[in-house]
């Protein structure tokens, strides 16, 4: 079964590439008009056409940039919030400088995004924010300090913004992806070694690709979702249900980027 957007304006936040391409095309094919707000780097225009969809260049740690975006697609029904990035640093080795990098895209970008278009969705009492989050809202993985504190950030930007936009109609949700095969992971994916330990972890033995993410927030999106609002939904191949691991090599053997019961 697919998903129905017709007739609505869709805007992803770092949506040139990856988790938020994947999330840009999953809306673009259920019909909705689609805008790919990125960094000018990141190729928008063309990340768009390869969709159907259109772009504008929008920074979300600069609030001028969003406003005008916002203006070019007109008031969103639906709202991906996705732009992100990571540094790789452990506690002694943070700088302030990576510290503040990390929180001003992930979290004072996500809260600037979500405030303006909240702004515009109130007056129409309708509308639809689906905020990427990440398994690591929730655990504290060695060497992401600021990324971690970003990510559980956003399910502040959650739950408050759920509660009080619920009164104008306007249902805010999360998706919580754990490790996704995107660019930024891609050195991880190439090494067999690195997956096998890492995949123990994971009861579906394997990572996740970006189209599985977009599933995800295409159905908290979508209007088969009408009474769901406030949620963080995991798409982690149930990582967070694991306490002690799944896979050993007893039961089960690992097939370059896979675990798999003898």
């Amino acid at each position: 079964m697919g998903f129905e957007f017709s007739g609505k304006t869709a805007v992803v936040t770092g949506g040139a590439n990856g988790i938020g391409h994947a999330c840009a095309r999953a809306l673009a094919l259920g019909g909705a008009s689609v805008w790919i707000l990125d960094l000018e780097r990141e190729n928008p225009v063309k990340a768009a056409e390869e969709i159907g969809a259109r772009a504008a260049i929008a920074d979300v740690t600069d609030r001028n940039t969003i406003e005008a975006a916002l203006d070019q697609s007109g008031p969103p029904d639906i709202l991906v919030a996705n732009a992100g990035t990571v540094v790789f640093h452990e506690l002694g080795n943070t700088t302030r400088a990576h510290w503040d990098r990390v929180i001003s895209v992930n979290l004072t970008g996500m809260f600037e995004t979500v405030q303006a278009v909240a702004a515009r969705m109130k007056p129409r009492r309708r509308g639809s924010i689906v905020l990427t989050a990440s398994t690591n809202s929730f655990d504290g993985e060695a060497a992401l300090i600021a990324y971690n504190a970003s990510k559980a950030g956003v399910l502040g930007i959650l739950h408050t913004a759920a509660n009080e936009l619920g009164p104008y109609g306007v249902r805010v949700n999360a998706v919580c992806p754990g490790l996704i095969r995107t660019r930024l992971t891609s050195a991880a994916f190439d090494d067999a070694a690195v997956l096998k330990d890492y995949f123990r972890q994971i009861p579906l033995g394997r990572g996740g690709e970006p189209a599985e993410v977009a599933n995800a927030v295409a159905f908290l999106a979508s209007d088969l979702a009408t009474y769901i609002t406030g949620a963080a939904l995991l798409v982690d191949g149930g990582q967070l249900a694991c306490k002690f691991g799944t896979w050993n090599e007893r039961d089960a053997s690992f097939h370059q980027d896979h675990w798999e019961l003898k």
